[in-house]
Order: C-alpha cells, then sequence, then structure tokens
C-alpha cells in the first residue's frame, strides 16, 4: 500500500468520567514531526502517544491535539469553597480596617495554599481509554492517508506513460533525423566544392552519429519508468527512494535535450522536463 503524508483524522468520544477528542493533522514533511498538545492532567501520556504515532506513521509533521473535557468532580481537583469565603472575608475586612482599596480575583485565590485540593480518583482508566482513541485516530488518518496515496500512485502511472510516449517519440525519429543530417553535410560539401574521400566522410559520418545518439539516454528514462513502476507496486515507504530515482529522470532528460539537433527531438525533451517535474510534485506528498 502506498500512503500520502496528508490527512486528518477527529475522533471524539464520551465515557463515565468525560468526554474527549483527539485531532491529527499531517502534512508533508522529510521526516517525522510531531508536535502535541495535552493538557496538564493528562501530559504524562505524551510518551505513550508519540510510540502509538511512531508505531504506525513514518513521515510527514503531525499536529495532534486532545480536548479532554472531565465531568464536574472527576477532573482530578476540588475547590475549598470554606476557605475561599473565609478569604474573601478576611479581604473585605482588611480593606474596611486600612482603607486601601483593591481587588482579589480568582487566579490569585486559586494560588493560595489550600484552596486547591487533589482528588483521588482512577486517572490510569482515564489515560487508558485516551490511548484507545488516539489509536482509532490513527486507523482513521491512515485510511485516509492511503486513499490518497493510491490515487497519487494512479497519476504518477499516467505521467510515467506520457514518459514513455515522448521517448518512443525521439527513438521514432532519430533514423530520419541522422539520414537528413547526412544529407545536409554532403549538401555542405557539395557545395563548398570539397572532395572528401571515403573514410574522411565515413570519420565525419560517424563523428555526426555520435553527437546525436541518445540511445544510451532513452534506454534508461525506460529502465527508470520500469523501476518506478516497480516501486509503486510494492508499495511501503517510498517516497524518499523515488524522489532520488527522479534525480535520475531529470539528469537523462537534460542529456538528451543538449544533444537535441531537431525541432521535434527538442520539442520532446521539453515535454519530458515538464512531465518529470509534475512527478516530482506527487512524490513530494508520498510518505
Amino acid at each position: 500500500m502506498i500512503y500520502s503524508m496528508t490527512g486528518f483524522a477527529r475522533v471524539h468520544q464520551q465515557a463515565e468520567w468525560g468526554e474527549a477528542a483527539w485531532e491529527l493533522r499531517s502534512v508533508n514533511h522529510r521526516y517525522l514531526e510531531l508536535n502535541l498538545r495535552l493538557p496538564e492532567q493528562v501530559r504524562d501520556c505524551e510518551p505513550l502517544v508519540r510510540e502509538a504515532i511512531k508505531a504506525k506513521l513514518q513521515r510527514g509533521k503531525i499536529d495532534v491535539t486532545l480536548r479532554f473535557q472531565p465531568k464536574e468532580g472527576v477532573n482530578g481537583f476540588a475547590v475549598d469553597q470554606d476557605l475561599v469565603a473565609q478569604l474573601l472575608q478576611a479581604h473585605e475586612q482588611l480593606k474596611a480596617q486600612s482603607g486601601v482599596a483593591g481587588e482579589l480575583n480568582a487566579t490569585t485565590l486559586l494560588r493560595w495554599p489550600g484552596v486547591l485540593q487533589a482528588q483521588d480518583q482512577n486517572m490510569d482508566a482515564v489515560k487508558a481509554t485516551l490511548l484507545q482513541w488516539v489509536d482509532a485516530a490513527l486507523d482513521q488518518l491512515l485510511a485516509q492517508r492511503q486513499r490518497e496515496g493510491e490515487r497519487i500512485a494512479e497519476l504518477m502511472l499516467e505521467k510515467l506513460a506520457v514518459v514513455e510516449q515522448q521517448v518512443a517519440i525521439v527513438e521514432q525519429a532519430i533514423p530520419a533525423i541522422q539520414a537528413q543530417q547526412r544529407d545536409k553535410l554532403l549538401a555542405r560539401f557539395e557545395e563548398a566544392q570539397v572532395k572528401l574521400d571515403a573514410e574522411r566522410l565515413e570519420q565525419e559520418l560517424v563523428m555526426l552519429a555520435q553527437k546525436m545518439d541518445v540511445a544510451e539516454e532513452c534506454d534508461r528514462l525506460k529502465t527508470h519508468c520500469q523501476e518506478m513502476r516497480h516501486s509503486l507496486e510494492k508499495g511501503g515507504v517510498i517516497g524518499r527512494r523515488l524522489d532520488f530515482l527522479l534525480q535520475e529522470f531529470n539528469r537523462e532528460a537534460n542529456t538528451l535535450g543538449s544533444k537535441s539537433i531537431d525541432t521535434q527531438t527538442t520539442q520532446a525533451a521539453v515535454e519530458l522536463k515538464v512531465t518529470i517535474e509534475q512527478i516530482r510534485e506527487q512524490i513530494q506528498n508520498l510518505e
């Protein structure tokens, strides 16, 4: 199977302790980069979440967000209302006695020792459930990445057919171009009234043929097409491999263009480079 690096998944679930929603966003990246945003109550789950992601994803920039909403009374903390009332009363008395105006905000109250009291609860069960839900979100993300990856593979196969078509055009045109260049060379000798012996003429024709010879470049382009098809059929994590292979495509297309001395082969070389660039853009999305 072939996977894209782009995808989105969201899993929202409820339990007896409250509700939570995992959101996973994935975009292209050279390596696997994880950016996790977890609430403070379950921050210690982060290493396990990272392990779960690394077990299923190889490349991409992954943004992971957990929205965690426990039910009232099971959020891990309770406010000592009696202590808060005492603090507020003491504050009002102090204002009346000193005559100094001032407000006591909620943040200051929460910082007072003893106002927030930890509640006894089984957070291990909550975290275990959250990890199950992030696995479900990962499966959802993988399914979307797979669908997009398969579509990208189809587009790439269509572009490979265009590459092979252009190579075939060049191969079919070469014999006629060589004959045409040979006739032009003989016509120039005749026009200049230069008489060459058969051996010298043969040397000139051989040099001309070597200058125009693109058989090696065409063979390599066809071989690269076969190798890319093989990689697409095999699937897996192939993005970097195909990116390297595409560099070889570009090298052969550039050489073919530099050797071109005919409009038809020049146009074919340009079309090759355009198609190869289109393939490269698609490869950037593959894992």
